[in-house]
């Protein structure tokens, strides 16, 4: 699940396989489970839980796995010792990385992510050398078939929803606000009935750099290695999309 444009990877995931989709279903009850042992089972009353479960069932995940997810950090059936892990990286060129996983063991997850950067001219960075490159925000995105026109008229009501930046992507738009707001931001756009995808939390480069066309390969290469990784669920790099 790479960072940028979300609601054009959920797309492309219900298309996936059943086996793509119950790989991709699992880290999202990993996320669920840790959003409810943290801050509680209750959705209306856990931000990030839920967040965690719109987001699973916009890619199409069944009602009685989100369920299941929460009872699972409740207490019912087997218990997972999981937590959450944070990896800043550096990529080919010098590309910067921020990969973020659930896992049940620490260590081993460590390791593999050191292979797999290793064999794609990467590395582990310290603690805080890449974080800085990249602005947290709360997102929210609009496909481009969605929109009313004129855009011009569009964007406006976006920002008179709260939108501190909105921008431009091949399949549509993407409206940032605090990651606080986010709540907030979907309400009003309910009020003024604009459709739009699940909110998310999105790391923005803030200074995207570009890169040779074999760098970007590997990058991408190692990019899809990540993200078929069993623990890991976000990766944001701050190479340029275009």
């Amino acid at each position: 699940m790479s960072g940028h444009s979300k609601w054009a990877q959920i797309k492309h995931k219900k298309a996936l396989t059943d086996a793509k989709k119950g790989k991709i279903f699992s880290k999202m009850a990993r996320l669920i489970s840790i959003a409810a042992k943290e801050k509680g089972a209750d959705p209306a009353m856990n931000p990030k839980l839920r967040m965690a479960v719109e987001t699973a069932r916009s890619a199409g995940m069944p009602k009685e796995n989100v369920t299941r997810a929460i009872e699972r950090a409740a207490g019912a059936g087997a218990k997972e010792n999981l937590e959450e892990v944070r990896y800043e990286a550096y990529g080919p060129e010098g590309t910067a990385l921020l990969i973020f996983g659930v896992t049940d063991s620490r260590n081993r997850t460590t390791n593999e992510i050191k292979h797999l950067l290793s064999e794609n001219d990467g590395k582990l960075a310290a603690e805080g050398s890449v974080s800085w490159m990249f602005k947290k925000t709360g997102a929210v995105d609009f496909p481009k078939e969605t929109i009313a026109r004129p855009l011009d008229d569009f964007v406006l009501k976006l920002i008179e929803a709260g939108a501190e930046d909105v921008r431009e992507f091949a399949e549509g738009y993407t409206a940032y606000v605090d990651p606080a707001a986010l709540d907030t931001f979907k309400a009003r756009l309910a009020e003024k009935k604009i459709p739009a995808g699940e909110p998310h939390i999105d790391y923005v480069p803030q200074n995207p750099i570009s890169v040779p066309p074999e760098a970007k390969a590997k990058l991408e290469k190692l990019e899809e290695q990540l993200d078929e990784h069993d623990d890991i669920q976000e990766v944001f790099t701050n190479m340029n999309d275009e």
